[in-house]
């Protein structure tokens, strides 16, 4: 078991989000799936708890009401090699009322805040060309979805 696991807060959809995040990671999976009792509080054997793995990381869906929503106070962060990579995270996680924010961040279907981040984006930020990373930043802000050949254009001085 993992010492820090984060909890992730639905307003009765943590069997669909979880199913719908282990769907588009590799190395992805539903570890178990609680359900309330006639203890309650929720309607005997409904779904109060998902957990789930992403990438080796532990979460757990609790299907906790509408009391609370997500802010982007929190975002989860998906390391990409590939444009390839980006566009398809980019893509699915934006689908049936996902919404584009700016610089590589996006809100999926349930408001959960993503950044979707080229690696390559990491280098050129830390390139020891300050201008060339001021160049780099200068064009990601004008992004939504990070686009890896625009950005190194851009640090070239293109």
């Amino acid at each position: 078991m993992q010492k820090i696991t984060t909890n992730l807060w639905f307003d009765g959809q943590a069997e669909e989000a979880a199913a719908f995040y282990t769907s588009l990671f590799e190395d992805a999976r539903v570890l178990g799936v609680e359900r309330f009792t006639e203890a309650g509080p929720g309607e005997p054997g409904s779904v109060v708890t998902v957990t789930f793995q992403l990438a080796g990381q532990e979460f757990v869906a609790i299907n906790g009401g509408p009391e609370f929503t997500f802010t982007e106070a929190i975002s989860l962060s998906v390391d990409c090699e590939t444009q390839e990579e980006v566009d398809r995270y980019w893509e699915a996680l934006t689908a049936d009322g996902g919404e584009e924010v700016q610089c590589g961040w996006l809100k999926d279907k349930y408001g959960l805040s993503w950044q979707i981040v080229p690696r390559a984006l990491v280098e050129l930020l830390a390139s020891s060309d300050r201008e060339a990373a001021a160049r780099a930043t200068r064009a990601m802000l004008e992004m939504k979805k990070l686009d890896i050949q625009a950005l190194r254009d851009a640090a070239a001085g293109g």
